[in-house]
């Protein structure tokens, strides 16, 4: 096979590589400059890119940083999956997996903080990045509620609403985690886990209760 048969896909490659160096660069100009500093020039320089590159891979400046957010989005959840693939397969072990990586390096780098905290910013006024956040999901929410799916199935007569309980438990989550990040000091990741897996408990107890009670809600 000659050469120029090899060609084609080891420029696709340079080109994945160059597309991924601009969307890491967008993240570390973003900590740096934040959301209101961020140009393109910038995240050219921090790439040690042309402007012109950046245009050959995305149409505009709100692409990228709406292809930024969606992959540093997924990379955290993708953390998040490995660690509850390594559990035991008990749902109960499985959540505890979910709840130690989220009070755990990276998602406990300060620098993730910033990120969020610009991407936040720039959320209201970018339909990309909303059409992006409808896709992702709340980063591990879909893990979430498929880690209560397991765990009302494997319930003696469950009756818990699955998407309330999602919802509280997501809220509950990224409460602690932005609490901590505030403030490392007012209470340990441990600590943090050890209340996700009280609420779990109290939840699963409750639909226990209603089960054997009269009927009603959540």
């Amino acid at each position: 096979m000659s050469a120029a048969a090899h060609k084609p896909r080891y420029e696709r490659r340079l080109a994945d590589d160059r597309r991924q160096a601009l969307i890491e660069a967008t993240i570390a100009s973003l900590r740096l400059h934040g959301h209101e500093g961020l140009s393109v020039r910038r995240i050219a320089a921090e790439a040690g890119v042309s402007i012109g590159l950046i245009n050959h891979h995305f149409p505009n400046k709100n692409a990228l940083v709406a292809e930024s957010y969606r992959y540093f989005s997924l990379q955290l959840t993708e953390g998040f999956r490995a660690a509850v693939q390594q559990a035991p397969p008990e749902p109960r072990a499985r959540l505890r997996a979910l709840f130690e990586a989220v009070f755990s390096r990276p998602n406990l780098d300060p620098q993730v903080l910033t990120a969020w905290i610009q991407f936040w910013g720039l959320f209201r006024d970018s339909p990309e990045m909303r059409r992006v956040h409808d896709k992702v999901g709340r980063g591990y929410g879909e893990l979430l509620r498929m880690l209560l799916t397991e765990l009302l199935q494997s319930t003696k007569q469950p009756r818990f609403d699955l998407r309330l309980a999602a919802i509280g438990l997501t809220a509950l989550l990224d409460g602690l985690w932005l609490e901590w990040c505030l403030d490392p000091k007012n209470f340990r990741p441990r600590e943090a886990v050890f209340l996700c897996e009280e609420w779990v408990n109290r939840l699963v107890q409750q639909s226990i209760q209603r089960s054997t009670g009269p009927p009603g809600n959540l």
